[in-house]
């Protein structure tokens, strides 16, 4: 069994804000600023699916729930298997780029996510797009994640 320990941090994270007043009106930092040294990790783009499914794509793997804040929840559960596997948290996360079929689903998006970022804001990019890979998705997230210096 392999058991991983989160390592130290020689680096912090540091939201951006040119006006931190209105900090709280935000669902993301316009910027994070990475200080000292870390990994990327870069996590491919999430949906409701299964994180581990057929290719090509069996149909019955690809059912998902209407509502936004299920197909969210799926997202964010694939992530965090990958967070967790890696020692990471929410906390890490630097960049998110979230891709959606209708940009009216935007704010139970971000409420949903951020029972999982709890007051953490990394930086951001949505995109309201035609269609995803997996038909019925509304949702697709990818991530950039800082992690601590591996050891060589």
């Amino acid at each position: 069994m392999n058991v991983m320990t989160k390592a130290a941090r020689d680096f912090r994270l540091d939201p951006v804000h040119p006006k931190p007043e209105e900090a709280h009106t935000m669902p993301y930092a316009p910027a994070v600023r990475i200080v000292g040294a870390c990994d990327l990790m870069f996590l491919s783009g999430a949906t409701p699916s299964p994180l581990y499914h057929q290719h090509p794509h069996i149909d019955a793997e690809h059912v998902h729930p209407h509502s936004i804040e299920e197909q969210t929840t799926r997202a964010m559960e694939a992530i965090k298997s990958i967070l967790d596997k890696t020692g990471a948290s929410w906390r890490d996360v630097i960049k998110v780029t979230k891709y959606l079929t209708d940009f009216r689903d935007a704010d139970a998006m971000h409420a949903t996510m951020a029972g999982y970022f709890g007051d953490w804001r990394p930086a951001s990019t949505t995109v309201c797009i035609n269609q995803l890979s997996s038909p019925g998705a509304r949702i697709e997230l990818d991530m950039i994640v800082a992690l601590p210096k591996s050891a060589k």
